[in-house]
This record gives C-alpha cells, sequence and structure tokens, in this order.
C-alpha cells in the first residue's frame, strides 16, 4: 500500500548510498539499501541505483506495485532495462550533469595516448633515463589533427570545443546534423561513419550504448582507420568490440589508445594492460568531487521532484 499521509516515504537504494536527510511534501523520506531476491518492504515508491549497477527485468519484476520511478545516478541508462521499465509503466531518471568533467578527461586521455605519458613515466621510474637514452619513446603532436567524434551531443561538443583550443579539426557524425553547436566549436558534419573513420587522426566517442551501437567500432571499422591512429574512449566500453582493438593495437593498424570503460568492466583484457601504448583509467569521467556531488544532487531533485508532482526533470524517453 503507499505510505499514509503522515508516513515516511519509502526509498530503495541498489546499494547503502550515504545520503542527506530529506522531505518531499512536508514527508520526510526514509532510504533503505534492498538486497535484490530479498521480499522487499510494502510501499517503496521509487528505487536509486547508480549507473553502474544492473537493473535487469528480473529485477524490475520482482518491484512492488507501489514503486514509480528508477533514478539513475549517472547519465548513461545502458545499465537499465528500458523495456521492462517502460512495460512496467516505471519512470526512468538521468542527472545530465557530468559533461565538461568526461570531455576534460577525454583530452586528459588524448593527451597521454598521444605524447605517451605513461610509457615515459614507467621509463623514469624504472631509473632508466639517461644521457644516452632521453626518452622511452616519441609521441605525436595534437595540433593540426583531424578528430573524429562519434556522437554529438553534450559531451561531443564539449570535447570538440576543447579540441580547437589544441588547433585540432573536430569532425563529427551522428544522427542528425547540428549547426548552432558547429558554430559554437567549430566542428564538421560528416554524415557517413566510415568516411569520418577514414579522415580521422584521433577517434573518439560519446554515443550512447544501444543495441544498435553495441561493437560500433569492429574489425571492419577499425579496418578503415588510417594506420596507426588513436582510439579515444570515454562512453561506454561494448562501443568497440574490445578483442579487435587489441588485434588492432597489436597490429599497429592502432597506434594508440586511452581507455576509460572497458566491455566487461570492472575487468580489463590482460593484454590490453600489457600494452606500453595504452592508457587506461577505472571509469573516472565523473570522478571529481564537484561533479559527484552534482550527480547526488541531480538524482534527490528528481526523486523529490516525483514524490512532489509524480514527474521528474530529467526524464530517459
Amino acid at each position: 500500500m503507499q505510505p499514509g499521509e503522515n508516513q515516511p516515504h519509502l526509498v530503495l537504494m541498489s546499494r547503502p548510498f550515504p545520503l542527506p536527510a530529506l522531505t518531499a511534501g512536508g514527508r520526510p523520506i526514509t532510504f533503505l539499501h534492498w538486497q535484490p531476491g530479498t521480499t522487499p518492504p510494502p510501499g517503496p515508491e521509487a528505487f536509486i541505483t547508480a549507473a553502474i549497477d544492473p537493473v535487469p527485468a528480473a529485477l524490475i519484476a520482482q518491484f512492488p506495485k507501489s514503486l514509480g520511478l528508477i533514478a539513475n545516478l549517472g547519465v548513461g541508462t545502458d545499465n537499465i532495462d528500458r523495456n521492462a521499465a517502460r512495460a512496467r509503466g516505471l519512470l526512468v531518471s538521468n542527472t545530465p550533469v557530468v559533461t565538461e568533467d568526461t570531455a576534460d578527461l577525454c583530452l586528459a586521455l588524448m593527451l597521454a595516448a598521444c605524447r605517451r605519458v605513461g610509457q615515459n613515466e614507467r621509463f623514469l621510474r624504472q631509473n632508466l633515463w639517461s644521457a644516452h637514452r632521453p626518452n622511452a619513446v616519441l609521441g605525436t603532436s595534437l595540433g593540426g589533427k583531424t578528430l573524429g567524434i562519434i556522437g554529438f551531443g553534450a559531451i561531443g561538443q564539449a570535447v570538440a570545443r576543447r579540441a580547437a583550443g589544441f588547433d585540432m579539426l573536430p569532425v563529427y557524425t551522428g544522427p542528425s546534423r547540428k549547426q548552432n553547436s558547429e558554430s559554437r566549436s567549430g566542428a564538421e558534419f560528416e554524415p557517413n561513419l566510415d568516411t569520418l573513420l577514414a579522415r580521422a587522426d584521433i577517434v573518439t566517442l560519446h554515443c550512447p550504448l544501444t543495441q544498435a551501437t553495441q561493437h560500433l567500432l569492429n574489425a571492419a571499422r577499425l579496418a578503415k582507420l588510417k594506420p596507426g591512429a588513436v582510439i579515444i574512449n570515454t562512453g561506454r566500453g561494448a562501443l568497440i568490440d574490445e578483442q579487435a582493438l587489441v588485434a588492432a593495437l597489436q597490429s599497429g593498424q592502432v597506434g594508440a589508445a586511452g581507455l576509460d570503460v572497458f566491455e566487461n568492466e570492472p575487468s580489463v583484457s590482460p593484454e590490453l594492460l600489457a600494452m606500453e601504448q595504452v592508457v587506461l583509467t577505472p571509469h573516472i569521467g565523473s570522478a571529481t568531487a564537484e561533479c559527484r556531488a552534482a550527480v547526488v544532487r541531480r538524482g534527490l531533485a528528481n526523486l523529490v521532484n516525483f514524490l512532489e508532482t509524480g514527474s521528474v526533470i530529467d526524464p530517459v524517453r
């Protein structure tokens, strides 16, 4: 049954988030970490989850009928079976506040991969630096390079603006042309993905993970790149066929990579871990104190709005 007029709102959590005391409509909110597979308590109205926690159809089927919202703490919602949520009549919200920090990390990985920062740092730490060996390996400049951006939403556009500051030429592809964003970023639209891959010196992925985009960069597409091109991924790991990427790196078809996301997180291919020309980070696109605080604030704003009005600020269609 729904909570009475004087009872707290009950909200389930996928993990024990340290959330502040909140009220909605003058009633306190009780947050409860619920273990899937156990009988849920009666009357929960919403479920808060981290973007790394799966919410499959089997879990959605366990939700009580009182539950009306899945509030995702993260911008991507590929962790949620949205078809199952839609079939149950559940709203799904996200937190689109990670744009600038994720774009910053993308540029950091781009610089690190192109300038071989990790490899040269390991060279120094291993005490190999000497007058006879001034560098572990030479890198490549960003200036003058063509940056292929796959997906031109908020993050892709923010990356384009940063790339222009490095005297790069941003070229993007996506479902539609965004001329207003072109004027702000200096980006060019390329409707054909294969053509973009053939033009780009560096490719970065910023499209959502769907059935249509899973393994968007497969062996055939990686073969269309310029030999020695650089791949950056701060989107979702499964956008790239990871074993095909390993093979392309081993052959030199892909010269270097900067990866924040992986196909089977938190597992990473041993081959990638062993490669000197690959920069790896553990899915930290939004991992700044400022951004994580903003994610929680936005997620809770969606929750309170739902409890008070039945709608959310950031609905996922």
